[in-house]
């Protein structure tokens, strides 16, 4: 697959898996062998069904979550993004209950393609900036008070 081929990839994944809610076509875009590197999940994500795991818990929380490509890269087998992500927290997330208010966040992803799929993915995440927005974590301003 081209540059350009993985790109496309990797936003249809987005699109259609996060966006849209669609984990039925999570086996077309994520490899049998597929691992998630990300801080912020408190659980191992492996294959296509630790994707079919994740992506209902973030859309329970945000129903409308929107992911949009900033900036994307592509050299050899890597893809890397910065999303725009946003949503409106409307059911619980990891011990959070909905707070009812919209998030906007970035993220910083690196996909590593393998025979057409996504293979590993590295994942930084402002989930500080998130906690903040739902109120969970002060700003710093108030940190001190």
């Amino acid at each position: 697959m081209s540059a350009k081929e993985h790109k496309a990839l990797v936003k249809q994944y987005a699109e259609q898996v996060w966006t849209q809610g669609r984990i039925e076509v999570a086996d077309k875009y994520v490899g049998s062998d597929y691992l998630r590197h990300d801080p912020g999940i408190p659980f191992e994500v492996r294959g296509p069904e630790g994707i079919k795991q994740l992506v209902p818990m973030y859309r329970a929380a945000f129903p409308d979550i929107h992911f949009t490509a900033d900036d994307i890269i592509a050299e050899n087998d890597k893809v890397v993004v910065r999303w725009d992500v946003r949503g409106t927290h409307r059911g619980e997330l990891m011990g959070i209950a909905p707070t009812g208010r919209e998030v906007r966040i970035t993220a910083i992803e690196i996909f590593r393609l393998s025979d057409g799929k996504i293979a590993e993915q590295w994942v930084l995440v402002d989930n500080l900036g998130m906690l903040q927005q739902l109120g969970a974590f002060p700003p710093p301003a108030q940190a001190g008070r």
